[in-house]
């Protein structure tokens, strides 16, 4: 998972893997074994970004955009999980209800 700063890093890793990947993607930039190439390139970008924050190398450049830890919830008191947004009401892992009056995940306060 990333904090906020590693997030604003990956964040504009991403945006610029966008940037020059749309003009590559036109059918008129260049053949496709060409176009393959160079998006490769540019992903393996990214990832070599991500690795330096997180040691990890991640395969799918688009999962990335799911390791925001600021998008999911609480950890559950119960299983240690998180809850999958803010808003959950429950643990989809082991189903243990947040207490919607102290917004806390121990059902407690």
């Amino acid at each position: 998972m990333l904090d906020e700063q590693e997030w604003e890093r990956m964040a504009s890793a991403l945006s610029d893997f966008e940037q020059k990947v749309k003009p590559i993607k036109h059918p008129a930039a260049c053949d496709h074994a060409e176009a393959q190439r160079l998006v490769g390139e540019l992903e393996r970008e990214v990832s070599d970004r991500y690795f330096e924050i997180t040691g990890y190398r991640e395969t799918n450049i688009h999962a990335i955009r799911h390791h925001r830890l600021a998008d999911f919830g609480p950890e559950c008191s119960r299983c240690g999980h998180l809850f999958r947004t803010p808003q959950a009401g429950f643990c989809a892992n082991c189903g243990l209800k947040k207490n919607l009056t102290t917004d806390s995940a121990d059902g407690h306060g």
